[in-house]
Parts: C-alpha cells; sequence; structure tokens
C-alpha cells in the first residue's frame, strides 16, 4: 500500500506539506498542491480517515441538520455548505427533520453523537434549549442559517426589511391593493418566517398611509401549487376588490400566482404585478422580479463560519448579517388605468 512518504518523494515535497495539501488545511501554493494531487492520483494514495482522525482528534465530518430535503432554498443551503466543507476536507451528514417528532429526538439525543461529527450546521431550525445544550455539552461548535439561536452564531438576512423593500417596490409603481401570500401554521413553526415576512408587508403598507386588509392575506405552504391555489383565492374577487399586485413570500408561491392568474385570463404585469422572495432557478423563465438571498452563499458562509473555529489559523471569522437584493423584471409594472 502506498504511504503518505512515497507521495512526498514523488513530489518533491515533505511529508507535512502533503498532509496539509491533501487535508485542505495550512498554507500551500496552488502550484504545489496541485503537484501533490497528481502524485497522489498517480500513485493511487488514499488518506486514511482512521489515521487521520487519530493524527488532528477530528472526524473531519460536519452535520448539516434540515426541515425539508424537497424546498429549493434549503437544497441550495445544503450544496452551498457542502461544496465549501468539501474543499476543506470535510464530509457532510445530512440529517431530515421532516417528521418533527421522534426523528428529532434520535438526531440530536443519538445520531450526531453517534456519528461523531465536528460540528454542526442547522438550517430554519428554532432549537429548544435542550438542543442547544447537549451540543454544547458535546463541545460542538454550531453555527444557525435562517434566524436567531440564543448563544450561537446565525446567519440570516432581515426578513421583515425584505418583505419590507418587495412591498415598497409595489407600492412606488402606484399599487394599493397589494395582496399577500404568506406561510400556513405549519411553516411558521420555526423562527416564525411567514410572521416576519408579513409584518415587513404590513409595515411598508403602514407608512405609505394603506391600511392593511385582512381580505388580502392568503396562506400557503410555500409550494408552487399551494400558491397557485391561494393566488386562485385572491383573484376569484370581483374586478374592483381585486388585488393589482401579490406579494409572495417566495418565488415557488410567486410563480403559483401568476399561472393562476394567467388561467383566469389576467395578463402579468399588465392586470397584476407579482413580487416573490429568493431567487429561485425558475425566475428567469416567468420574468419573476424578486427579492434575492443567494442560499447557496449562506450554506458557503455557513460552512466558512464553522471552519473558522474549527481551524482558527486558516479561516477568519465572518459577518454574522447577510444580504438581499432586489432585481427588477417583467411581472412588475404600474397599475393599469381603472
Amino acid at each position: 500500500m502506498v504511504n503518505i512518504a512515497e507521495v512526498a518523494l514523488a513530489a518533491g515535497v515533505s511529508n507535512a506539506t502533503v498532509s496539509r495539501a491533501l487535508s485542505g488545511r495550512g498554507s500551500v501554493s496552488p502550484k504545489t498542491r496541485e503537484r501533490v494531487l497528481r502524485a497522489a492520483a498517480d500513485l493511487g494514495y488514499v488518506v486514511s480517515q482512521a489515521a487521520s482522525t487519530l493524527a488532528s482528534g477530528r472526524n473531519r465530518n460536519v452535520g448539516l441538520v434540515l426541515p425539508f430535503l424537497d424546498k429549493w432554498f434549503f437544497t441550495q443551503v445544503l450544496a452551498g455548505a457542502q461544496e465549501r466543507l468539501m474543499r476543506a476536507g470535510y464530509d457532510v451528514t445530512l440529517y431530515n427533520l421532516a417528521g418533527r417528532g421522534f426523528e428529532r429526538r434520535e438526531v440530536f439525543e443519538n445520531f450526531l453523537l453517534r456519528r461523531r461529527v465536528d460540528a454542526v450546521i442547522a438550517v430554519s431550525l428554532e432549537l429548544t434549549d435542550d438542543e442547544i445544550e447537549r451540543l454544547h455539552a458535546l463541545d460542538k461548535p454550531l453555527v444557525g442559517v435562517g434566524g436567531p439561536i440564543e448563544g450561537v452564531r446565525t446567519l440570516a438576512i432581515d426578513d421583515v426589511l425584505a418583505a419590507r423593500l418587495a412591498t415598497e417596490h409595489l407600492l412606488g409603481l402606484g399599487h394599493t391593493r397589494i395582496a399577500h401570500i404568506g406561510g400556513d401554521d405549519a411553516s411558521d413553526v420555526d423562527f416564525h418566517l411567514p410572521t416576519k415576512r408579513r409584518q415587513g408587508y404590513e409595515a411598508a403598507l403602514i407608512a405609505a398611509g394603506v391600511t392593511p386588509d385582512r381580505a388580502l392575506l392568503a396562506a400557503a405552504d410555500f409550494s408552487l401549487p399551494d400558491g397557485y391555489r391561494a393566488a386562485k383565492q385572491l383573484l376569484g374577487a370581483p374586478a374592483g376588490q381585486r388585488p393589482t399586485a401579490i406579494f409572495a413570500a417566495s418565488d415557488e408561491m410567486a410563480i403559483g400566482a401568476i399561472l393562476a392568474a394567467r388561467d383566469l385570463g389576467l395578463v402579468v404585469p399588465h392586470d397584476l404585478s407579482v413580487i416573490g422572495v429568493d431567487d429561485h432557478d425558475l425566475v428567469e423563465f416567468f420574468g419573476l422580479t424578486t427579492i434575492a438571498q443567494f442560499p447557496s452563499s449562506q450554506g458557503a458562509l455557513a460552512a466558512e463560519s464553522l471552519l473558522a473555529e474549527l481551524e482558527p489559523e486558516t479561516h477568519e471569522p465572518i459577518d454574522t448579517l447577510l444580504p438581499f437584493e432586489l432585481i427588477v423584471r417583467s411581472s412588475t409594472a404600474r397599475p393599469k388605468p381603472e
């Protein structure tokens, strides 16, 4: 079996340099790293995980805990985190908490310890005091994505301000009958994201002198089909009472609203303006105006934050506040004259 000394000899570097180049830790020039990787590949050398664990005291494995795997935002966060961690030489163990009952207890009480992860990324999960206490007791670095966790570094956009920006865009175009498709009770469990986006929507209306109307609110589950259903409900009102614009709390629900409007014979944006949140992969096809929140970057930044704790000698701490941006496309316009 090929050992590290043979790789070092073939690459013309020291054993320590081979170790740094293959692990992703420490300072190695790109040219040297490429030479080491080529030598290792030519010789068929594979790093022993067991030996690496014994030498470093780490398993080089990060647990990533998600509430859903079938929603675009979460897959993008996962992709960004996994790519960054893999480049640093870390594996990722994924935990899906869709069940929220027995599965969640098993993850926090058994699985995270059994799999011996070095750190944990919790995405859009409002952890209980007991769950946070268990993680801290294991002495595991922890970072959250999507909302505040007491005593834990968390990366998130300001959902109230993001929703306010979306609504202000519609108000600035001259709309006053602006409907909102927000989350249902199930999606409001962790971090109350739907509540925060509704608060931003209502704050923008009030600041503009428009009284929020409960008849212009509809709940959905952040999916395209449910956004379609909610929009059908809102757009079924008589022409004089029908909203001229919709702010949906996610792009998938916004796309559902566009499809519902088309099925009802309404032209977007001539008869109805629509704006969402996310900058989903499909928005270009629908010309959807949106608030981009860059979830893949959120995952990468969460990974970088953990690496700053796991390997402070090679990674710098990062800021907590995440950016968002209004991207105007063709789904929003001034309301047609009445």
